[in-house]
Order: structure tokens, then C-alpha cells, then sequence
């Protein structure tokens, strides 16, 4: 009888594992305590880096995981002749510009999403 009661516990364990596991790579969700589905990458259209003349790197803090990185992406790149790319692990974003940088709009696009720009080179 408590060899039983013992699987019993055990299988449900395992089949709470498994859905957790399931709906999380389903639903995104990590450090940020979100856990709607993961954002969309935003696309930018014209990737010919002879369009962009201009470049600039933030430095950012509080991102933490793969959803940060992607936030702070999609909100820089959903500018104006803005192409970005950011880098989790050395918590930066390089910004490729087709005009001269708006730091304040840089700057303000990621705040809007939760984060600091500490830099701007």
C-alpha cells in the first residue's frame, strides 16, 4: 500500500514537470514575470547597411533574459530608420541609423519598455 501511495506521488510530480515545462515553452515567461506569449520579433525591412550611416551603442540595464533582449529590440527597431541588434550578455544595443541619433527618442523607446539606457556612445 505505500509503495503505491509513493508512485502515485511520483507520477503526479512528473505530469505537473511536463505540463509546466510544456506551457512554459508554449507561453514564454521567465525572470520577467510574464508569462503571455513571447513578443513577436520585429522586422526591419531595409538591411542594406549602406542605408545606415549612423551608429551609436547603449549600454542597458535590467535586462535579465531572452524576452528583455527582445523588447528592448522590437521597441528600438519599431523607429524611423532604426535597425537594431541587442546583445544580452554584454548588455548592449548596437543601433545601426539612416539619420543623425535622437538620443532622447533612443533613450525614451527603451524606458517606454521597462529599461535604462546607462549609455550612449
Amino acid at each position: 500500500m505505500g509503495t503505491a501511495i509513493v508512485i502515485v506521488i511520483i507520477v503526479v510530480i512528473c505530469v505537473f514537470a511536463i505540463y509546466s515545462y510544456g506551457h512554459k515553452m508554449r507561453h514564454g515567461g521567465g525572470c520577467c514575470g510574464s508569462h503571455e506569449a513571447a513578443e513577436k520579433k520585429v522586422k526591419v525591412a531595409d538591411k542594406n547597411k549602406d542605408h545606415y550611416p549612423y551608429e551609436v551603442t547603449l549600454t542597458i540595464d535590467g535586462m535579465t533574459c531572452s524576452n528583455c533582449s527582445r523588447r528592448v529590440e522590437n521597441a528600438l527597431n519599431s523607429l524611423d530608420g532604426v535597425w537594431a541588434k541587442v546583445d544580452l550578455g554584454e548588455r548592449k544595443a548596437d543601433v545601426r541609423l539612416k539619420q543623425a541619433p535622437d538620443n532622447d527618442a533612443l533613450r525614451h523607446a527603451v524606458q517606454d519598455v521597462g529599461y535604462t539606457v546607462l549609455s550612449i556612445q
